[in-house]
């Protein structure tokens, strides 16, 4: 009998972070099973990859494809093709992939190509903004996939609506929240503040990152106003190198705005643990606050994680650079945060692992595999 393979497909920071306990939870379950990680390099700062995964506990995957950075075609068509070559190597029975970056659509596509069942971790998110490449990797692996797991209600309805087979679908919950309940030991011992200089508590933690706001006009004012901001509440930023890049030789005016190189994924944590309010473009970001209970303000038009605003704890400043410099009064009309959402309770990777588990044999790709080898 041949021993059953399970490849595990990520690229960027968010996704170290979903997948991390998913293949640890998968591993316990079935320890006879082949388990190949690989990673794609769409992330390769050292910050936002090797520390990153050394906080997650992950080590060096099995595969290193090196894809970084370049337009999104490029990066997916490098991806998919050092995809297509890893899964034709290792023979997976199984390819999980996680989120919405240009690595897990080619993971997804790479795997439907070769007949490879497909499982989308944090599957049936949706911001119905079709500008934003994330939306459509979203809708495409969905499409492709055996098996969507979600994470909160509304998922399910989407994917309903597109005619995805309810069939596919698991509720699961969230195993980003598995991760962060995970770290909650050493996040709560960390000393990120008195390294990097900044304020123990009473801040705003700033990440932004995507290009609508940092590729073109929005970053200077955005910069300026956080500068203004500072002087009535400090702000602690620390810089995606995309960022930073983008915003050349910028320097604050006032010493109370810390600009910060980008931080390992516990220090983050740390920081976003005890900031006053955090202000984001990020995904993941609106997630976390919600199950921490800070307020958030994401500077986008739309979010693809609306439970975080009828939780209470996100709000939608739209790409409004000027509304920056109304959170402190927009922070005096917060109401309290509600619990987090069904199944953000640190047990959703278990859950994952239990459905592929209690699967038949997972050898549905191998005839494709082997065929397209010969």
């Amino acid at each position: 009998m041949r021993t059953p393979c399970i490849m595990y497909v990520y690229g960027a920071r968010p996704n170290f972070v979903k997948m991390a306990p998913v293949m640890r939870a998968l591993r316990r379950r079935l320890p006879a099973a082949r388990h190949v990680s690989v990673h794609t390099g769409q992330h390769y700062d050292t910050v936002m990859s090797d520390v990153v995964l050394a906080d997650l506990g992950l080590g060096a995957p099995d595969h290193h494809l090196g894809v970084g950075s370049g337009s999104h075609g490029a990066q997916t068509g490098r991806a998919l093709a050092l995809l297509e070559r890893t899964m034709l190597e290792e023979e997976p029975d199984l390819v999980l992939v996680p989120g919405d970056v240009n690595s897990s659509l080619a993971g997804a596509l790479a795997a439907a190509k070769l007949q490879i069942p497909i499982a989308h971790v944090e599957a049936g998110l949706r911001s119905g903004d079709w500008t934003m490449p994330e939306e459509i990797n979203r809708v495409l692996i969905d499409r492709l996939s055996a098996w969507c797991f979600t994470h909160s209600p509304e998922a399910a309805d989407h994917l309903a609506a597109e005619g995805v087979d309810l069939e596919r679908v698991r509720p699961v919950g969230n195993t980003m929240i598995d991760t962060l309940m995970a770290l909650r030991p050493r996040i709560e011992r960390c000393d990120v503040h008195a390294r990097l200089g900044v304020p123990r508590d009473g801040y705003l933690l700033v990440t932004l990152h995507r290009p609508a706001l940092v590729d073109g006009e929005l970053l200077a004012p955005a910069l300026e106003a956080l500068d203004r901001l500072s002087t009535t509440l400090p702000v602690v930023f620390p810089m995606h190198p995309r960022t930073r890049g983008h915003a050349g030789e910028w320097e604050p005016r006032s010493p109370r705005l810390h600009l910060t190189e980008p931080v390992g994924y516990v220090d983050f944590l740390a920081l976003e643990r005890r900031a006053a309010a955090v202000l984001t473009d990020s995904g993941g970001v609106q997630e976390e606050t919600t199950f921490l209970g800070v307020p958030c303000f994401t500077l986008r038009d739309t979010t693809e994680r609306p439970i975080t605003v009828t939780q209470g704890t996100n709000r939608l400043l739209g790409l409004d650079v000027a509304a920056i410099g109304r959170i402190p009064e927009l922070l005096g009309h917060r109401t309290a945060a509600l619990r987090p959402p069904a199944g953000w309770d640190g047990r959703a990777a278990e859950r994952i692992a239990a459905v592929i588990a209690a699967a038949p044999a997972l050898d549905a790709g191998r005839p494709a595999a082997r065929a397209a080898l010969a």
